[in-house]
């Protein structure tokens, strides 16, 4: 199984109050993110910044291109949701 990607879409502009306006992290939970190896801690750090966008107000077009991302990486689809969306 694949390793899932990071939330980020290389967007990487922080002006939110230090997050990303277009995956909503910070500088410090991408870092993080890069620590995590088990997939379950990655699919559960996924699940948090897709809660995260939620209150924050998403960027319209993460959703679509972090699929597209896991579709090339060929990884699970984790959103926050139900868990997996596909």
């Amino acid at each position: 199984m694949a390793k899932i990607p990071s939330p980020c879409i290389d967007v990487c502009k922080f002006k939110r109050q230090g997050h990303c306006i277009g995956c909503s992290m910070t500088k410090a939970q991408k870092s993080l993110f890069k620590s995590l190896k088990k997939n379950s801690h990655r699919e559960a750090f996924v699940t948090l910044i897709a809660a995260q966008q939620s209150v924050m107000g998403a960027y319209s077009h993460w959703e679509r291109a972090y699929a597209r991302k896991c579709r090339k990486k060929k990884a699970p689809l984790v959103m926050a949701k139900g868990g997996k969306a596909a």
